[in-house]
């Protein structure tokens, strides 16, 4: 059976720490055409404030995911599809490497594994708020964050590599060798997609175009946009 996100094209990240655009709602982001939604953010994100949205998005017909920074608890929800759970290659706060995820382990009586999936993260903007809250080094070229994806697929047996550019259009080279670079893991890529153009020039080197800051900076309308340059 293929993996839910093997078909993805785009992705809309909703952050729950930020409010969406003027008018907007939270089930209209589903009509924009995206594949999925993904609910997550780097700081403020609760389980109460993730779980007010799922409610908002019970009637929706895509994949909705949680990709948590604080520890789920409560794994039901109509609205859920499943979690997915970052593993951070180049933290230098071993926190996002492992750290997290071994508190929750042991913090958490039962935990619904068939919902649980990992993402191997690569952050590469030094100056994003993700880069600071995990220390990570982001000094890496393209044969360095190849290699860290080669490591993520064929030594942990990820399924996801995402690269996080985080507000900044990254550099298009690093991401097609990356691509090049593995077998079947399907390639995330995040960061500074704001329009046509951009979707469709990232869309050319990876996997899966994933927008975030223009569904709340820009709304509905500019999402669509990158739907139809990503597809």
């Amino acid at each position: 059976m293929a993996a839910a996100w093997a078909q993805w094209e785009h992705v809309t990240k909703v952050d729950p720490d930020k409010p969406l655009h003027n008018g907007d709602s939270y089930a209209d982001i589903a009509d924009t055409g995206t594949d999925a939604l993904i609910l997550g953010g780097t700081t403020n994100v609760t389980e109460s404030s993730v779980r007010s949205i799922l409610d908002a998005l019970v009637s929706v017909e895509i994949p909705v995911f949680v990709e948590p920074t604080y520890h789920p608890t409560k794994f039901q929800h109509d609205a859920l599809t499943g979690y997915l759970i970052p593993v951070v290659l180049n933290a230098g706060d071993r926190t996002w490497v492992t750290g997290a995820h071994h508190e929750w382990v042991r913090s958490t009586e039962t935990i619904d594994w068939e919902l649980v999936h990992t993402e191997a993260y690569i952050i590469l903007n030094s100056e994003s708020a993700v880069a600071t809250y995990t220390q990570a080094d982001c000094n890496l070229d393209a044969n360095d964050v190849a290699a860290y994806a080669i490591l993520a697929e064929q030594i942990l047996g990820q399924e996801i590599i995402y690269l996080e550019y985080s507000g900044t259009l990254g550099d298009s080279a690093v991401v097609a060798a990356t691509r090049d670079a593995l077998s079947s893991a399907q390639l995330f890529y995040g960061g500074g997609i704001h329009d046509y153009e951009s979707a469709y020039q990232m869309a050319s080197v990876t996997d899966t175009v994933i927008v975030g800051d223009v569904l709340h900076d820009a709304g509905i309308e500019a999402v669509k946009e990158t739907v139809r340059g990503a597809t």
